[in-house]
């Protein structure tokens, strides 16, 4: 009797998860990429607990999602440095919400579904993307100290050092110890082969190398506009003009590569251009790159800054549309 109760047991139990599998993957991704694939059954074991969407949601939360604030803040940030104020306010009161928004999603989701969390900390293609909660608190806490709230800006920037320091070699560890899997780069496509390079490894993720240098630009152009009293400072400020002036043009050099690599992508290999948590990370660079262009450039800048809100802009209508299409799918997969 009690081998067969036994049995019973671990009958039902898989019968669960078999259906838990089927049922998600009739689910469309939260990152619109369409079907999910049948998850593992660590995964199968993680997502099947939530019966309501939103907790769908916060169970497969990507960790990168904090890339939505970079985006937003620094596209903020550039328009009030133009002086559109107005503009720079409306992105800012977005930000307001969607920071503390994810924020809450994201605690939530080390609460209920901690060992998701666990997996994607784990996950040396994932691990990284958690640095966008640093990123993101930094630029929120800029949009703040720009508004007179140095207070508050400080608190985020001590909170953002925190869970840098923490992040940090927590990720190398992982990246040293249990990167096993063959071409798990940091980046996912990230190096590119000039002999091999399939439609997969063209993702928004490239842009990063663009905003990289674009992040080194502004650093450099800050130095540059501060007048400092030490001598060492202002000795060196002909070396500072000149590797600024090369992280613009590195900069620059990136934005048509990419481009071409995008139309090839999806002109000429005729992959779907679909909404994905990752497309924050190519608006990013384009508002970092407006932000951070020199004084003598200016007229790019000006530009640059509307064609990033004009990206901003599509990215929130495919979040919003996505969002609406898989919570309709997941009305109609029976789940209440």
């Amino acid at each position: 009797m009690a081998s067969r109760a036994k049995s019973y047991v671990a009958g039902r139990r898989i019968g669960r998860q078999r259906h838990a599998t089927e049922l998600i993957a009739a689910i469309p991704s939260p990152n619109g990429s369409g079907v999910m694939p049948p998850p593992s059954e660590q995964t199968t074991s993680v997502v099947r607990k939530p019966r309501t969407w939103s907790g769908y949601q916060i169970a497969t939360l990507y960790p990168g999602c904090f890339a939505l604030v970079m985006a937003t803040g620094i596209i903020s940030n550039g328009l009030l440095s133009e002086g559109h104020r107005q503009w720079s306010d409306a992105l800012f009161a977005i930000n307001s919400v969607a920071y503390p928004w994810l924020m809450v999603l994201t605690v939530v989701r080390f609460v209920r579904f901690r060992q998701a969390v666990w997996s994607d900390l784990i996950n040396p293609r994932l691990v990284f993307s958690f640095f966008t909660i640093v990123a993101g608190t930094d630029v929120f806490g800029i949009g703040l100290d720009l508004r007179g709230h140095a207070s508050a800006a400080r608190c985020l920037w001590l909170f953002a050092l925190l869970v840098w320091l923490v992040l940090i070699y927590f990720s190398f560890a992982v990246l040293t110890f249990l990167n096993t899997a063959v071409g798990a780069d940091v980046i996912h496509g990230a190096s590119l082969n000039a002999i091999d390079v399939g439609p997969d490894d063209i993702t928004p993720l490239l842009w990063v190398v663009m905003g990289a240098a674009a992040i080194s630009t502004n650093a450099g152009s800050v130095l540059i506009a501060t007048d400092s009293a030490m001598p060492f400072l202002n000795a060196m400020r002909p070396f500072i003009d000149g590797v600024t002036l090369t992280m613009w043009a590195w900069a620059t050099w990136w934005i048509p590569v990419l481009l071409f690599l995008g139309v090839w992508k999806h002109g000429v290999r005729r992959v779907p251009l679909t909404y994905t948590p990752m497309l924050w990370s190519l608006v990013f660079p384009l508002g970092m790159y407006a932000l951070a262009s020199l004084p003598p450039l200016s007229d790019i800048s000006r530009v640059m800054v509307w064609v990033a809100l004009a990206a901003w802009a599509v990215t929130s209508a495919g979040l919003i549309v996505t969002s609406w299409q898989s919570f309709r799918a997941f009305q109609r997969s029976g789940v209440q």
